[in-house]
């Protein structure tokens, strides 16, 4: 008579390998990213901003998530696929493991507004299986580059499952290298607002720990892209630029 459970096959020998490396930490290879549980922030009432960078996975990024680390603040990186290599890997893995949430910025930053749809979507594609093989993670929300944007770029993102998400507070790091200022314009977030930032300049990376604690200071909650949202949907090809209504002007920002 049988006194253990059967051994049941397992269809998927993926899944198995990564079962196995989850129960035995002392397992060699690269462990399966764990996202912590779901968090529910009622952002119609708290103060509420979603602070995303653009442009990496870069040397800086790693200390970005750091001094996000430090105030329990998570974020939004939009990812440009080509940054992806096995050096910056790693960041996306922690990306996901301490609650942020990514976002697909193309694979070499185009303006999408100038490309064919073939080559439109191989951007889109691209970028997505990139993210999906080493985190395990299907992105739902893109930035256009330049914040460029039409309907032949809503129609594909439509088809690709991704929300267009844009901004509302620029605080122009891709322009003015000077972390004071850029620390300065963030302060100037209200409620819902969505703030644009790229991980890639040393002088956002030095900005960051100074307009995190002048937001806390305010009593703001860091929150993702998604989690400023909350229950409503972010309907796949439609436009976002946060929830203040004064949307800065974005037809050069990168």
């Amino acid at each position: 008579m049988r006194s253990s459970a059967p051994v049941r096959a397992v269809s998927d020998p993926a899944l198995l390998a990564l079962r196995v490396i989850g129960q035995q930490p002392g397992w060699p290879g690269t462990r399966p990213v764990v996202a912590p549980a779901e968090r529910s922030i009622a952002c119609a009432h708290a103060k509420c901003v979603a602070l995303t960078f653009d442009d990496g996975p870069f040397d800086y990024t790693g200390a970005v998530l750091d001094a996000l680390a430090r105030h329990n603040a998570r974020a939004t990186f939009f990812v440009v696929g080509q940054m992806v290599t096995p050096t910056t890997a790693p960041l996306l893995r922690r990306m996901v493991a301490e609650g942020h949430q990514l976002g697909n910025h193309s694979w070499d930053h185009p303006a999408l507004t100038s490309l064919s749809r073939d080559g439109l979507r191989g951007q889109l594609d691209r970028t997505q299986q990139v993210v999906r093989s080493i985190t395990g993670v299907t992105m739902r929300l893109m930035r256009p580059p330049y914040g460029s944007t039409d309907g032949k770029v809503a129609e594909e993102t439509g088809r690709a499952g991704l929300a267009q998400i844009l901004w509302d507070l620029d605080t122009l790091d891709w322009r003015d290298r000077d972390s004071a200022l850029v620390a300065r314009r963030a302060s100037a977030a209200r409620p819902g607002s969505v703030v644009l930032l790229h991980d890639i300049h040393r002088t956002t990376m030095e900005a960051l720990p100074h307009l995190l604690a002048d937001l806390s200071a305010k009593g703001y909650t860091f929150v993702t892209v998604s989690e400023l949202y909350g229950a409503r949907e972010l309907v796949p090809g439609k436009r976002y630029a946060g929830e203040t209504g004064e949307r800065q002007d974005q037809s050069t920002s990168p």
